[in-house]
């Protein structure tokens, strides 16, 4: 646990040891319980576990399974897109502090950066705790769909997938695990025996708020199998490749304008080979994000005689949100694949 103690002088420092020595002599409790105890903006406060969450996908299980144990705060404000997050010198400090770290590592650079400094003993990377796998522009081809050979050479020489796939995760992986449930849970089950070996006399909270959540993960992703699997197409348009998990979980097609980053713009070639796919695969509709411009989306739409609709990657939650938590969002991205997809 680190612990800050704010000592302006040594002679000071004196003066504050042998208080606690004597504090303690009366309480019971050592030097290091006593500074715990005062605070400091560090350790410990009132009792609860000091947790820094990266982004909203990591402070939700932080919330969920840490309970009244935890006291949680996240470095990505709420309407930030995670992607392009900066940190400031408060930031930096405020991990510093922490006794509890959850990333993501791989989608956001800065953060993967900070925390490595930060030196946290319980320092928890999500993407160690289930497996990852790579997807691209081309998101959905791999797992057998009727569009794999037939693009394969087209995408192959787009230079933004590849840059797409520098720039993110390990090797080129797909940090996007969070938009699977199945993968969720079993980030959900390592967070929580995480946080039970972090702060043992809560261990048993921590082992039945994560109960729960898997419990609530496992019944959407019942709902996500059940709702999509009989649909006109197995095809949809989005942004970008945040929902490559969520394809291959349920069998689906992802086309996406750009590549993995939700920046990138896409070349002349993918928008016209975009409309190619909508026309040969009956898709009606192209899905943008709450957290970044539409400007894209809605110009291929227009270009395709598309509609246009919300697919939340549930990187934050903001009042455009169509939900309140996650599992809120997710039901209305079920609902929303479900109209577009045709589900019977």
């Amino acid at each position: 646990m680190n612990v800050r103690r704010l000592i302006p002088t040594a002679a000071l420092a004196g003066s504050l040891t042998l208080g606690l020595v004597a504090l303690s002599a009366l309480s019971g409790c050592s030097p290091s319980d006593a500074a715990d105890d005062a605070g400091g903006g560090a350790g410990k406060s009132g009792g609860k576990l000091a947790v820094v969450a990266s982004f909203y996908p990591m402070q939700y299980l932080a919330e969920e399974i840490g309970g009244s144990h935890v006291d949680v705060s996240t470095l990505t404000k709420p309407g930030v897109e995670p992607h392009d997050l900066e940190l400031g010198t408060r930031q930096a400090a405020q991990l510093g502090e922490a006794d509890y770290i959850l990333y993501l590592k791989g989608i956001q650079p800065a953060v993967d950066e900070a925390i490595s400094a930060a030196g946290v003993k319980n320092t928890v990377d999500a993407a160690s705790l289930t497996t990852l796998e790579k997807h691209g522009a081309e998101v959905g081809h791999d797992h057998g769909d009727e569009h794999a050979d037939e693009h394969a050479g087209e995408h192959a020489g787009e230079e933004h997938a590849e840059e797409d796939h520098a720039q993110e995760g390990e090797a080129g992986t797909d940090p996007h695990i969070w938009l699977d449930p199945v993968k969720y849970a079993e980030v959900a089950k390592g967070v929580g025996a995480s946080l039970e070996k972090a702060d043992p006399d809560n261990a048993a909270a921590y082992r039945k708020n994560t109960t729960t959540v898997v419990e609530r993960l496992t019944a959407l992703d019942s709902a996500f199998e059940q709702g999509l699997a009989d649909t006109a197409t197995k095809t949809f348009i989005t942004t970008h490749s945040a929902f490559g998990y969520l394809a291959e979980r349920y069998g689906l097609t992802q086309e996406s304008i750009a590549g993995i980053s939700p920046e990138s713009e896409p070349s002349p070639a993918r928008i016209k080979e975009l409309r190619t796919i909508a026309a040969k695969d009956k898709v009606g509709t192209v899905f943008f994000e709450t957290l970044v411009s539409d400007r894209t989306a809605k110009t291929v739409a227009a270009d395709s005689g598309l509609k246009t609709d919300v697919l939340d990657p549930v990187e934050g939650i903001t009042d455009k949100s169509k939900g309140a938590d996650y599992v809120e969002v997710m039901e209305s991205n079920l609902a929303a694949l479900e109209k577009a997809l045709g589900a019977k």
